[in-house]
């Protein structure tokens, strides 16, 4: 909803040192920043370096797996299930490049693009819901810019189109978890 408003910028960090390093940039930003922090990343631990200029950029998205076959596109608490399935979807010959947006507005369109003309296949990870999501919103970007790239549609792995529930099987049940992403994967590698 937030990267929908013009003048805004929206970032999503998946990492201790994107969590850090995004909030100190954003506090330095003269213009409104939102940082939305992911519950499930609360309980990470990891270092930071002691020295040195911890800022992180608010624009830009990080490749965090390279990859020849699908970009996987994600972001905040999806990465590590995108990780996980990159993984294990490794072990079947499928090799899965991972995006982690970082910055949900402005996209990094350029990333995105130069990741789908090497792959020729894109799933996009969103734990929103997939009428009006951020999701739709990249795979429109796709269509319009790397169209004629592509080897398969674009597949999103979205949450049902329920509330979420509060029981944690429930939410489990209800959001996109390494399994859904390791099928919507093959479904667009055609195995």
């Amino acid at each position: 909803w937030y990267a929908h408003v013009p003048g805004i910028k929206v970032v999503a960090p998946a990492t201790i040192a994107d969590a850090r390093g995004m909030l100190w940039t954003a506090l330095m930003d003269p213009d409104p920043v939102i940082i939305f922090e992911h519950a499930t990343l609360y309980n990470d631990e990891g270092e930071l370096p002691a020295e040195g200029d911890l800022a992180v950029a608010l624009e830009g998205a990080a490749i965090r797996r390279n990859g020849s076959d699908v970009s996987l596109i994600t972001y905040g608490g999806s990465l590590k299930k995108a990780l996980a399935a990159a993984e294990a979807l490794a072990g079947e010959s499928i090799d899965c490049e991972v995006i982690d947006l970082r910055s949900l507005r402005p996209l990094d369109e350029s990333v995105i693009r130069a990741s789908v003309e090497k792959t020729h296949r894109a799933v996009i990870v969103d734990e929103g819901w997939r009428s009006g999501s951020l999701a739709a919103e990249i795979s429109s970007r796709i269509m319009e810019g790397a169209f004629y790239c592509l080897d398969a549609p674009v597949a999103r792995v979205c949450s049902a189109e329920v509330p979420i529930p509060y029981p944690r099987h429930l939410e489990m049940a209800a959001t996109p978890q390494t399994e859904g992403i390791m099928a919507a994967v093959r479904q667009v590698m055609r195995r």
